[in-house]
């Protein structure tokens, strides 16, 4: 792989970063919502930051790719 499509790969995965973060703060917000409202439908919470959670670790998963662990 060139340095031309390795600079190309890490700006997408860049912008797919930016976007799984913006839906984690959205998510985190909607259930923040439901919770501050009271009778808050469990099943609904349950679900919400059960996808909260995939797309947190999506996140990592991407993190590690663009900034792998160099031991020096």
């Amino acid at each position: 792989m060139n340095n031309s499509a390795k600079m190309d790969e890490d700006e997408v995965l860049r912008v797919e970063l930016e976007v799984l973060r913006r839906e984690h703060r959205d998510l985190d917000e909607a259930i923040e919502a439901l919770e501050a409202r009271g009778g808050a439908d469990m099943l609904q919470l349950r679900r919400l930051k059960k996808q909260k959670l995939m797309l947190k670790d999506k996140i990592a998963r991407i993190e590690d790719r663009i900034f792998p662990d160099i031991i020096a």
